[in-house]
């Protein structure tokens, strides 16, 4: 008779699963579900729906980035700098704006470590948004 209980318990362990994900990446900036999300996508097959998930929600925030990415990624922009300034060249102003944007939100500047650290990163935002 238990045995009709083991799909809900599995429902129930995966809703629990994603409820836990959830928190974790609302908390401290999702400092804490990048380990885990990163652990998850050395699943087979979860990292490319993981990557398709990304793309499509960057597509419907911010369509010049996502058409900036998908063609610096269709150039194999890896770790060739000579072929990241070619590629980001022949990308549109709007494109390249949008780009560099995203690439500066995405985390080039380290989190601050204390209160001196981020004071100095607050000015420097101030300054970069001024301009």
């Amino acid at each position: 008779m238990w045995l009709y209980f083991i799909p809900l318990f599995i429902l129930a362990a995966i809703a629990i699963l994603f409820l836990v994900l959830a928190l974790l990446a609302r908390f401290r900036g999702g400092k804490y579900a990048r380990p885990v999300m990163q652990a998850i996508a050395k699943i087979p097959g979860v990292r490319g729906l993981m990557m398709k998930a990304s793309r499509a929600a960057l597509a419907k925030q911010n369509p010049d980035a996502a058409s900036a990415l998908q063609k610096l990624e269709r150039a194999g922009v890896g770790n060739d700098p000579a072929k990241a300034q070619a590629a980001l060249s022949r990308l549109s102003a709007a494109e390249r704006r949008a780009y560099l944007e995203a690439a500066g939100q995405e985390g080039a500047l380290p989190e601050p470590q204390n209160r001196q650290q981020r004071r100095a990163m607050e000015k420097m935002q101030k300054q970069r948004r001024s301009r």
